[in-house]
Formats: structure tokens, sequence, C-alpha cells
């Protein structure tokens, strides 16, 4: 919906209302668990840290810079996140083979294995909260929640509506 859109009807105002307000508790929800899983994996790494280290994981080694554009963040808050991942050598800062002069990011097979373990202490816990669902409803839940996670970063970066 953007500023031109025709403004909801008293129906959608309360359908926005109900859905605002869900998202607000799925929030809370998740931040209470840090969605941290099952296990002895359960809060055991922050929500920063595990977007990085899963955004390394999927890239490769990474500049600061071309992270922080991916994540919708400033490059001193990834350098930020990133300094206790490099302490507890679950990530290191290696020379840009493209720009000598440039650092990336890169996983270490201990940070691998760290993201694993969370990984599938995660899953463990998606499969319990989601038990009684079919592979149907699971499917349609990531897809959606994929596409408000898309329109979300859409609209903080400066795009207006949602994405297409």
């Amino acid at each position: 919906m953007t500023s031109e859109s025709t403004p909801p009807t008293a129906e959608g105002r309360e359908l926005f209302d109900g859905l605002q307000h869900e998202v607000a508790v799925f929030a809370r929800r998740a931040e209470q668990s840090r969605l941290g899983a099952l296990g002895p994996a359960r809060n055991s790494m922050d929500r920063a840290a595990y977007l990085l280290l899963s955004r390394l994981d999927q890239e490769g080694p990474t500049g600061v810079k071309a992270l922080a554009h991916g994540m919708g963040i400033d490059s001193s808050t990834v350098t930020r996140q990133a300094a206790p991942l490099v302490e507890a050598a679950l990530v290191r800062r290696a020379a840009d083979p493209d720009d000598g002069r440039a650092v990336v990011l890169q996983l270490t097979p201990r940070g691998s294995a760290r993201l694993e373990e969370i990984r599938s202490s995660r899953r463990e816990l998606m499969a319990l909260l989601t038990e009684e669902w079919t592979e149907g409803e699971r499917e349609q839940i990531h897809s959606l929640l994929h596409r408000f996670n898309a329109a979300m970063a859409h609209l903080h970066t400066g795009g207006g509506g949602p994405a297409t």
C-alpha cells in the first residue's frame, strides 16, 4: 500500500489492525525464544550473529560493504557484529582476492559447524511448532513470510511499496 492508495475500508482497517497485532506478537515471541531452538543450542546464538553467519555461508567470503548492503544495515554495524565472531574463531578476516587492500569476512570450519548445530536445533523447533500442519501449510507460511520480509526490505531500502 502506497501513499497514493485508496484508504482501507472499515473491514480493511480491522484486517490490517489484526495483521499488525499478530506481527507484533510474533516478533515478541520470536525474541523471547530467539527461535532458539531446542536442546543445548537454545538461546546460544543471537539473531545478528546467526544472520551474519548464514549470509557468509550462502555467499562465501564477502566484503563488509557488500554484507551491509545485502543485509540492509550499515557497514559499521556489520563490523561491530563480526568482531565477536572473529574473536570466537567462527569468522576470519582475509585479504580480498580481487583487491588486496580490502578485507573479506569468511566463515571458518568452526563457524560452519556451529551454524549447522544452530540450524539443526532450529529445524527441530520448526518441526515441533508445525507438527500438526500439512506440508502445504508449511510451504505457504514460508512463502508468505519470505514475501513479507522482501516487502519490508524493499520499503527499508527506499523502494517505496512492495517489491515486485
